[in-house]
């Protein structure tokens, strides 16, 4: 049995290299995070090369800052744990290597995580975290259950869009591919939205700011149904992110699409002339976001054609996710929702999916905003159900870019 409960979690699949030390999956105990947001911001996306650059300069003082923030030293750890995939795998490979190389050295067991369970576990590790404060009222505690019943996961990022059904099974969890993009993930399309229309880099942050400030019916978006395709043997068009089974075996109802919003998006711009305009006017902040607090502030950066193109964009999408989760959610049967990945962190996206759960008498999750991005704690988390199963990484581990979540 684990003596300490103490887990370091590291984290290096895409542009954030994250350690965090996490107590029997339910309490951070610390949490760093070295972006490289001010690395790929001139390039409008991450560029891999770049990336494990940066991964190798700061793995080192990234995991001695939270051993420093907790406290404690490597002897006080029960394991390591660290993501295998999916991911970008020059990246991964610079986490898995220095994690290989700390749990070789002082005799600990290796925790291999995959990326996207992750991300549903930062969702849990909140809750239990919030269930555990002081103060915490009974009509919250009675409402955690997830530990306990089926949820219907909703993973949204800038690399993944997909949906899972979770089931808990003997302390862990098994997970069944409900849906998926079968292009383009839903923050994808955010990101390049927004370096079309001159924005800043990540894209995310500025269209859910500039979003509020436009019209979201001025333009008129819509989402058509997704046909398999019968000269693919129901082998997805487009593989992206991670492995999953054929695009035939899933209901074409639950799939995603965010291919087609982009380049409406991009016609609309060249037919309106709104891209030269819209570039100008933001040029001059490109990397240093700070939200627009008026509409004045708001039409200084973009005119207000743009912003309502903004807003069109961002509630058609929020759209197409709500419709396909909560359509998935109830055709499983399943009354819990969780939302994590760094899109989950959009404000019209929590309000909406919150209203729409309400109304639906379904329990929803979110993860804080710091646990719904890239970061360690989420690996750490995830961990510790295989750490009591004894479900230790075998020695010759490496990074997989395609790591399927089943």
């Amino acid at each position: 049995m684990p003596g300490s409960g103490l887990i370091l979690g590291i984290e290096s699949s895409c542009d954030e290299t994250a350690a965090a030390i996490v107590e029997r999956g339910s309490r951070t105990v610390s949490s760093v995070v070295a972006s490289q947001i001010a690395t790929h911001a001139r390039y409008g996306g991450v560029v891999p090369e770049l990336a494990s650059r940066e991964h190798l300069r700061a793995i080192v003082p990234v995991v001695r800052a939270a051993l420093a923030e907790a406290h404690i030293t490597l002897a006080d750890l029960d394991a390591i744990a660290v993501t295998s995939g999916p991911g970008l795998a020059g990246a991964l490979l610079v986490g898995i290597t220095y994690a290989k190389a700390l749990a070789f050295a002082n005799h600990l067991p290796l925790i291999a995580v995959n990326h996207l369970e992750g991300h549903i576990h930062a969702v849990l590790l909140n809750e239990r975290e919030t269930e555990a404060a002081p103060g915490a009222d009974a009509a919250h505690e009675k409402s955690v259950t997830l530990r306990d019943d089926s949820a219907l996961a909703l993973v949204v990022s800038g690399g993944h869009t997909h949906l899972y059904l979770a089931r808990p099974a003997q302390g862990s969890w098994n997970y069944t591919l409900v849906g998926r993009t079968v292009d383009d993930a839903a923050g994808e399309a955010f990101d390049k939205v927004a370096k079309l229309l001159g924005l800043g880099y990540p894209g995310g942050p500025w269209i859910d700011a500039l979003a509020k400030f436009g019209n979201p019916n001025a333009v008129p978006f819509s989402f058509a149904q997704i046909k398999t395709k019968a000269h693919l043997g129901g082998k997805p068009a487009r593989t992206k992110a991670a492995k999953t089974a054929p695009i035939a075996r899933l209901d074409p109802h639950f799939l995603f699409s965010f291919s087609g919003i982009k380049t409406a998006v991009l016609r609309y711009v060249e037919l309106h002339g709104l891209r030269a305009e819209a570039k100008a006017r933001v040029s001059r902040v490109l990397n240093s976001f700070r939200p627009p607090q008026s509409r004045e502030e708001a039409c200084a950066l973009c005119p207000q054609p743009t912003l309502d193109l903004i807003a069109s964009f961002q509630h058609a999408v929020i759209g197409d996710l709500m419709k396909k989760t909560f359509a998935a959610a109830q055709s499983l049967g399943t009354r819990q929702i969780l939302v994590t990945g760094g899109v989950a962190a959009n404000r019209e996206l929590r309000e909406r999916f919150t209203r729409e759960a309400a109304a639906r008498s379904v329990r929803i999750s979110f993860p804080t905003l710091a646990l719904s991005t890239d970061n360690a704690a989420m690996i750490a988390a995830a961990a510790w159900p295989r750490l009591l199963a004894r479900d230790f990484a075998p020695p010759e581990l490496s990074a997989d870019p395609s790591l399927a979540l089943s």
